[in-house]
């Protein structure tokens, strides 16, 4: 279950990309990985989604942050293979 807290920081977050980041982060950084800590607004893109995690807690330790995948749907998809 996802505590209602995350699923502010989600909402808040996806309307940001969404609204101020989506044009530009897909023209310039196509699948790369930004950290948004909506509260301030700020971002952090990384080749990574550990380091842009990472990179969003060293500024903000104290607050929850969300990652999109820049230009895809899902930050990671997680599945199996059955035949």
């Amino acid at each position: 279950m996802i505590s209602e807290q995350t699923q502010s920081t989600a909402i808040r977050a996806k309307a940001i990309y969404a609204e101020r980041l989506q044009a530009k982060l897909e023209a310039e950084n196509h699948n790369k990985f930004v950290a948004i800590e909506p509260e301030s607004g700020d971002y952090f893109v990384s080749d990574s989604f550990g380091q842009a995690v990472a990179d969003a807690r060293l500024v903000y330790p104290d607050r929850i942050s969300f990652v999109i995948r820049v230009g895809h749907q899902v930050a990671l998809h997680m599945g199996a293979v059955t035949k």
